[in-house]
């Protein structure tokens, strides 16, 4: 079986094929564009190296959230646009799921943390179960970093994403758990395909036509317009 995997939920760019579980090619970028300028030509660079077409695809996986308004657009309505035309089924992968893949080898807490601006992070508890993916142990929510580290356990717990990284201090200061380095921040799309490919053999598969991202806060039209605050949808 062959998985193209897209992620699109932050700043960057991770595309990956995988012939079953083994990974054909993959591709990040952070070229500071607009996704909307780079992802197909960059899908296009993916299968000229691996020497793949589209039409041998089997399986579409994707980030659904959360993250960047506009990034999951693109890359929900890129797949939607992929898989309706292929006949092929979606799957859809957690972009924090995606980031605690990074700590696939830690055997306790693991705490993606994805910086959402305003002293907000979009957060969630995970451990790596038996089948070597994480493995939600609280759900996923969007909260002040500095209230979510004052409720925290003080287990060890492995901190990772680019909000781990812009408030490593303060984790410091108020947790002894570990902050993963730079290297281990990528969202890739090697994580999002073998997820999705488990998934998948789980029997989740996605509505192509009705699913939706999860964004987890309201958008700024949405506030103004006076719909509330955070929201799970």
């Amino acid at each position: 079986m062959l998985t193209l995997a897209i992620e699109c939920a932050t700043k960057t760019i991770g595309l990956a094929l995988l012939e079953e579980e083994d990974i054909r090619g993959e591709l990040y970028l952070r070229s500071g564009r607009h996704h909307t300028e780079v992802l197909l030509s960059a899908l296009e660079q993916l299968f000229i190296l691996t020497g793949k077409t589209l039409k041998e695809v089997d399986l579409l996986a994707c980030t659904v959230g959360p993250g960047s308004f506009t990034g999951l657009r693109i890359g929900v309505s890129t797949v939607k646009g992929l898989a309706l035309a292929m006949s092929a089924p979606v799957v859809g992968v957690s972009t924090l799921e995606t980031l605690a893949m990074n700590a696939v080898h830690s055997s306790g807490l693991i705490c993606p943390l994805i910086d959402a601006g305003n002293n907000q992070v979009y957060t969630g508890l995970f451990r790596i179960g038996s089948d070597g993916v994480p493995q939600a142990v609280t759900s996923e929510k969007l909260i002040d970093i500095t209230l979510f580290l004052k409720n925290l356990d003080q287990e060890e717990i492995v901190f990772l994403g680019d909000g781990a990284v812009r408030h490593a201090k303060l984790i410091g200061e108020t947790h002894r758990g570990i902050v993963c380095g730079r290297g281990q921040q990528k969202l890739l799309g090697s994580a999002v395909g073998l997820i999705g490919l488990r998934r998948y053999h789980g029997g989740s598969v996605l509505d192509t036509l009705t699913f939706t991202p999860r964004y987890l806060r309201l958008s700024e039209a949405e506030t103004k317009a006076g719909f509330g605050t955070a929201i799970n949808r």
